[in-house]
């Protein structure tokens, strides 16, 4: 309760004395009690808490969808790159199967590509025939009938210039004593072939 001196007077300070003024009391209403003013703040507390508990729990829910679908997303892509890697081996396989039918198909034309370039040689070199050819992997056995040993020599040669064989040795030469018309001559030729 608050008291207002309206008379200006000092109070006596004896409350015996008589005749001192009159002095008016006032109540103005005295405030907000502190306990009101403690529950106002908690309550002001509270809501600010459930609101940010409430933005936080959106929040919350929001990255839990965001983390589902990041989910199904990933097991999507795991699915595509699984067909990937599996058509990628497919693709693998593919290929060294390609590759080991052009390595036949390479391989089978060698004795061909062979057989032609000795054939011609021997075909360009006059008075020369062939009995047996024997391809032992890094060099070739030939035997053959000429007619001198010159047109021997030129076998040699002309097969050297073919660039196949990198050695051309001649192994031995005789003449043959079942030609009685004329005379003819058998050799063996051991050819090492170049590689490519």
């Amino acid at each position: 309760m608050i008291r207002i001196n309206l008379l200006g007077a000092p109070k006596p300070k004896n409350k015996r004395g008589g005749g001192s003024p009159a002095v008016v009391e006032m109540n103005v209403g005295g405030g907000i009690s502190p306990l009101i003013k403690v529950v106002a703040v908690i309550a002001i507390a509270g809501l600010a808490n459930a609101g940010y508990w409430y933005r936080l729990n959106q929040q919350k829910d929001k990255i839990a969808q965001q983390m589902a679908a990041a989910q199904r997303k990933n097991q999507e892509l795991s699915q595509v790159k699984a067909r990937y890697l599996e058509r990628q081996r497919e693709a693998e396989a593919y290929k060294r199967r390609v590759d080991v039918i052009d390595q036949l198909r390479a391989a089978q034309t060698g004795p061909v590509n062979l057989l032609n370039m000795v054939g011609s040689t021997v075909n360009n070199t006059e008075a020369v025939w062939l009995n047996t050819m024997k391809d032992q992997g890094a060099s070739i056995d030939i035997e053959g009938l000429a007619l001198s040993q010159d047109a021997v020599a030129n076998l040699i040669t002309n097969l050297q210039k073919t660039g196949f064989f990198k050695n051309v040795e001649i192994k031995e030469t005789f003449q043959d004593d079942s030609v009685k018309d004329m005379q003819a001559f058998l050799f063996t030729l051991s050819c090492e072939k170049a590689k490519s």
